[in-house]
């Protein structure tokens, strides 16, 4: 084959040439549309991040009277125990061991500490050998005794013949007359004996320190090797106490009310309380009972008021406000309420409408409700919301206007 037959070969056809430069300028075009449309995808309709919000179950309301909420006086005081105690011993000891530290709770009864007990549990032994000797002795009385029956028996049988005198029948008699005599002594001397093993076994006891009440124990005061006693005998040498326990179930309220303002309080008054540690926190309590006496120099009247609700939150000697409120009025039938509570910023109006949002599966439904009367800081929904059902806690202004129907949320509590 000649040359110019292979160049020929390698000769592009025009047609060819204009047919692949516009499929590769089609390609292009495509790919950049479809960019241009990926990207007005996003900044048309932009991915947010699933809301997060608080929120609250509904409880459900039960039979009750309609709850007071108005409040008469406000007052503040303290947290006091009406069950505290210093515990100590009954005598002057040196410490031996202690069991226990500050923060433990205690049963009524357990052992706390217990006193050198070397000296008493020497004089306990030596109380015991002395009843064994006196019980042995009785044993000795008891074998003399009936030797002496036999003498008088055989006396008798003597007499009987002619072979013994009376001066000698008198003397057997007096000999078991003597011996029963001498055994009821030694009787006695036993029972003395027990006696003083009992009160010995009491000092011993003495000795260990257990709690008197189950409490909680906030201060120890003593250590091993330290004297104790139940007066300061000693001076700053010698102490007094070996813990302080609280009994936290007698934990209760004590306010001082200025006396111009006390004939708004009464005995079984509802009460708020709230502890200025935890500010959001509203305890309920009531009023035990007003102590009846005044303090001139304050002119003030100590109230004590209850806990309604345990908690192990509450600490003695905590500061406290306390709320009195409106007293309840008693009526010949309860009013009897129905649908479930929610706090009233899970609320939402609109057009003359209440609504809740309600979440379910992380997903917001927003919901027409029949709202109720307002108990405490709770609202009544009377429809619309069942029992348990999870809703959005707080809906502000900005929150709602994202909050929609079908809104993916995340939960923070």
């Amino acid at each position: 084959m000649d040359k110019k037959a292979l160049l020929g070969e390698l000769t592009i056809d025009s047609e060819d040439r204009e047919s692949k430069g516009k499929l590769s300028q089609y390609f292009v075009t495509g790919l950049a549309a479809i960019a241009l449309g990926v990207l007005a995808w996003f900044w048309l309709f932009p991915q947010q991040e699933p809301l997060v919000v608080r929120t609250v179950t509904a409880q459900p309301v039960a039979s009750l009277q309609q709850a007071p909420t108005n409040t008469v006086l406000d007052a503040s005081g303290y947290v006091t125990a009406r069950r505290q105690a210093t515990v100590s011993s009954k005598v002057t000891g040196k410490v031996q061991a202690v069991f226990i530290e500050e923060g433990v709770s205690v049963k009524e009864g357990q052992l706390l500490a217990r006193l050198d007990d070397s000296l008493e549990r020497a004089q306990f032994n030596l109380i015991i050998s002395q009843l064994k000797a006196a019980e042995a002795g009785q044993k000795e009385v008891s074998v003399q005794l009936h030797e002496a029956r036999l003498t008088l028996k055989r006396t008798l049988e003597l007499a009987a013949d002619k072979l013994a005198s009376q001066a000698d029948l008198d003397n057997a008699q007096l000999a078991v007359d003597s011996l029963k005599a001498r055994r009821e002594r030694v009787r006695r001397e036993i029972v003395v004996a027990e006696h003083r093993v009992k009160l010995q076994q009491q000092r011993l006891d003495d000795l260990e320190i257990r709690a008197p009440f189950s409490g909680v124990v906030i201060a120890k005061a003593a250590q091993p090797g330290e004297m104790i006693s139940p007066l300061s005998a000693g001076g700053g040498f010698t102490r007094t106490g070996i813990c302080t326990i609280v009994d936290m179930d007698s934990l209760e309220i004590e306010v001082d009310v200025n006396e111009a303002y006390i004939n708004r309080v009464s005995s079984g008054q509802p009460v708020t309380a709230t502890l200025n540690s935890y500010p959001d926190w509203k305890i309920p309590a009531e009023v035990i009972t007003i102590i009846p006496t005044a303090d001139r120099n304050k002119a003030t009247v100590r109230v004590r008021i209850a806990f309604l609700e345990k908690d192990g939150r509450i600490l003695p000697d905590m500061g406290v406000k306390v709320a009195f409120m409106e007293e309840l009025i008693e009526a010949s039938e309860p009013k009897q309420l129905s649908g479930v509570l929610v706090p009233p910023a899970a609320i939402t109006r609109a057009n003359n409408q209440n609504f809740v949002y309600v979440i379910s599966d992380r997903s917001v439904n927003k919901r027409q409700v029949k709202l109720g009367t307002k108990i405490g800081n709770q609202r009544n929904v009377v429809a619309g919301l069942k029992s348990g059902e999870i809703i959005v806690a707080e809906v502000s202004s900005d929150l709602r206007q994202q909050l929609t129907d079908g809104s993916q949320v995340t939960i923070a509590n």
